[in-house]
């Protein structure tokens, strides 16, 4: 599992010189526009709510003493609520609505790499690239929030809830990771085996979100950079796994 992190890291590792090379910035531009907005939206959002959040949890403490600290901590707990729900919400619409413009350049990265044109596999049309990106990110956006709220929850535990913090952390990076890899698993496997494929290369799912994730937290040049680099880096190890298996089958 650490080696297929650490893999799923180190192949953004010239993915900036690769796009470049391919001429594929310009795929990029609807999604960073999707990206740019969707984040401006979730912020003022999360200005606005926090404090909402944080005064609806500060009811439950009834006494006088103390109310202030408890005010504080729920201001606080507030905040990482809307910090949570914001960032599951940002990537599962971004990669959902970007899957029509981020599927050719996966595909243009993978004939690059095979020598295998891109309409060799099967062919979808936008609105089915739509479709697929919804649907599978409404199912990952849910399984997250299956597992976020008792990881939350483990979060007021003391000295265990240190812990919660990296389970959210990396239950995300998973998920992001599985969005990256699923654009160019559309063109190869159905719904269900695409589940199956992300399931069985876990590691490079989750290193590969890692960094999707550590972009989300570099003021506006990460949601900017974030697509490109990660779709980019999520389509050279998919590939490299695909392009093993299809070897490993003729054998």
């Amino acid at each position: 599992m650490l080696k297929n992190i650490l893999k799923g890291i180190k192949a953004y590792a010239g993915t900036f010189a690769l796009i470049s090379k391919l001429k594929l910035w310009k795929y990029f531009l609807v999604p960073v526009l999707i990206s740019v907005l969707t984040a401006a939206i979730i912020v003022l959002l999360a200005i606005w709510l926090s404090g909402s959040i944080g005064g609806f949890i500060a009811q439950i403490w009834i006494w006088d003493w103390g109310k202030e600290a408890f005010t504080a901590v729920s201001n606080f707990i507030g905040a990482i609520v809307i910090v949570v729900i914001g960032l599951l919400l940002y990537k599962h619409i971004v990669m959902a609505l970007s899957a029509p413009f981020m599927s050719p350049v996966s595909e243009k990265i993978e004939a690059h790499l095979t020598g295998v044109p891109a309409h060799s596999h099967t062919n979808t049309t936008f609105s089915e690239q739509l479709w697929r990106g919804i649907r599978i990110n409404v199912r990952n956006l849910a399984k997250e929030i299956l597992f976020t709220i008792p990881i939350l929850l483990l979060g007021f535990i003391p000295v265990i809830g240190v812990v919660s913090t990296v389970l959210l952390f990396l239950m995300q990076a998973y998920y992001a990771g599985f969005g990256n890899m699923d654009y160019t698993l559309e063109r190869h496997f159905n719904y269900k085996e695409s589940v199956a494929f992300v399931k069985k290369n876990r590691g490079l799912a989750i290193g590969n979100g890692i960094v999707f994730m550590l972009f989300l937290f570099v003021p506006l040049v990460g949601i900017i950079l974030v697509l490109p680099l990660s779709v980019t880096a999520a389509t050279l190890k998919t590939v490299e796994i695909l392009k093993k298996d299809t070897l490993t089958i003729k054998k």
